[in-house]
């Protein structure tokens, strides 16, 4: 597998020049913009809403926005982000009465769908939900904070999901978010993950606000996954 993608996380990007610090990751080689979507009652933080999305689409981002949804409920706001300009959706399925229609409403907006499974969340999930799923997405921090350290046992987590994925046939990104780090992306991405979202350990390189500094950082990501 090739065909790798870098998602830094927003969350850890300087807000008062985000379209700048966007800018920035992308011309250094980043390929998506992870969007970490909190409400204060599924998870406890409070972050940003499809207002940001649409002003950074306005800003002139073209690039792949994947949007992770920790809210509940879910159904209300897809529409919204469908609009603002997102390309993914992925949400948590404990967040959702009914999966299997909220799938459905994503791609009925136009966008991508995905399920997103915490640290001990079960997989069966997928049982019968495969065929609606463009991304599956492996928390491997607890959701609701950023600069968290990676849980080791998503190895193990990432390889199932890697079978199930490849036995079905079907085109699914198998994505990872949290504590994903130089040190430790080659490990992930030979577990069989493709999609890399990483908040801190690209953004807080850059904290001088100097942009050559993600040419640097995302580059040595780059180097770790060859």
């Amino acid at each position: 597998m090739t065909n790798f993608a870098i998602a830094p996380s927003i969350l850890a990007a300087d807000f008062a020049r985000l379209g700048e610090e966007v800018d920035n990751i992308l011309a250094s080689g980043a390929d998506i913009v992870h969007f970490d979507v909190m409400d204060n009652h599924y998870v406890p933080n409070l972050t940003i809403g499809p207002l940001v999305c649409e002003a950074l689409r306005n800003h002139g981002v073209t690039a792949p926005i994947d949007v992770h949804l920790m809210v509940k409920p879910v159904d209300r706001i897809i529409p919204d982000f469908a609009k603002a300009g997102a390309s993914y959706i992925t949400f948590h399925p404990e967040a959702s009465e009914h999966v299997d229609r909220t799938l459905g409403l994503i791609r009925e907006q136009g966008c991508k769908s995905g399920l997103v499974f915490n640290p001990s969340t079960s997989l069966s999930h997928l049982d019968y939900v495969l065929d609606k799923v463009d991304m599956i997405l492996l928390m491997s921090v607890n959701p609701g904070f950023g600069g968290q350290s990676f849980i080791p046992a998503t190895l193990d987590k990432l390889r199932q999901v890697r079978k199930i994925i490849d036995d079905s046939g079907l085109d699914i990104r198998l994505e990872v978010d949290g504590g994903v780090k130089v040190d430790n992306i080659g490990e992930i991405a030979a577990a069989g993950a493709d999609t890399f979202v990483s908040g801190s350990g690209l953004f807080a390189f850059g904290n001088d606000n100097d942009p050559n500094q993600y040419d640097t950082i995302v580059g040595q990501m780059r180097d770790a996954l060859k």
